[in-house]
């Protein structure tokens, strides 16, 4: 059971690089600004089989900057009432929709592209994060609500199941307290 395991692993990683996720064509940078509730993650990184259970929504305030470039500020409510930040500057590229950066914090860079977006509800986001030389993927649901319908959450899952994750590691996160602003 552990060998298929394993081999399951090292195919999904394989594909990963085969499949070529596009932008959303069209894509509105000044429509994605706000707050964004983060309600589903799936990642074929090995990390997240033992973090999943513990995992709840969080949210990603999303600020365009004047050069064309994405603030990132990511928080998560902790259960003993702290919070947990993050924050990177996603620089745009030549693909309207695609941005890089480099987490200071995990020491990756990332490939994130917004997939799907209904800017009023729901954005899809698809990440290729790279640490030494190994590539994993990780996908986010974003919604403008803590409350998804039945029908988004299978379109991320089959959206996830589709670039290569397991669907051991997809999640629809279980609704959290909100951080104060900072």
């Amino acid at each position: 059971m552990m060998m298929r395991r394993i081999i399951g692993v090292v195919l999904c990683t394989a594909l990963v690089a085969c499949v070529d996720v596009m932008p959303q064509k069209d894509f509105n940078l000044e429509k994605m600004a706000g707050k964004w509730w983060i309600v589903g993650f799936a990642t074929n990184a090995q990390w997240f089989v033992g973090h999943k259970a513990n995992m709840k929504m969080g949210t990603a305030t999303l600020t365009p900057t004047a050069s064309g470039d994405l603030d990132l500020i990511y928080a998560n409510l902790n259960a003993d009432g702290s919070c947990w930040r993050m924050t990177h500057l996603a620089k745009k590229t030549d693909a309207s929709g695609r941005f890089t950066f480099t987490s200071q914090r995990w020491n990756n860079e990332n490939d994130m592209r917004v997939v799907a977006v209904q800017y009023d509800e729901f954005a899809l986001i698809h990440t290729i994060k790279t640490k030494n030389g190994v590539s994993e993927v990780l996908n986010k649901l974003y919604s403008r609500t803590p409350e998804v319908s039945e029908a988004l959450q299978q379109k991320f899952r089959q959206f996830s199941l589709d670039t290569g994750i397991l669907s051991d590691n997809i999640a629809i996160l279980p609704k959290n307290g909100e951080c104060t602003e900072a």
